[in-house]
């Protein structure tokens, strides 16, 4: 499977287990598996629902911030990545 980098992790907020990702290039979508990658982290997430500023959104593009609720813990500066299936 490919992956292409599209973001990084900004900020992590424990109790909801949500990440705040910055959108830098490409586009994800509900639906789409994305890897986090950072110096201790690393697994593959299904996104499931996403939030633009706290409304529910079905798609984000570059330039957005992102809530999405995470299955493990990242941290700031993490890498995020969209998995391409083959």
């Amino acid at each position: 499977m490919a992956e292409k980098r599209i973001g990084e992790v900004v900020k992590f907020f424990a109790k909801p287990s949500v990440a705040a990702v910055k959108i830098e290039e490409g586009e994800i979508s509900v639906g789409d598996s994305v890897k986090y990658v950072g110096h201790t982290t690393e697994f593959i997430d299904v996104v499931k629902t996403m939030e633009v500023e706290n409304k529910s959104v079905e798609k984000a593009v570059a330039g957005d911030f992102i809530g999405v609720k995470v299955s493990d813990r990242v941290r700031p500066g993490d890498e995020v990545f969209k998995v391409i299936p083959d």
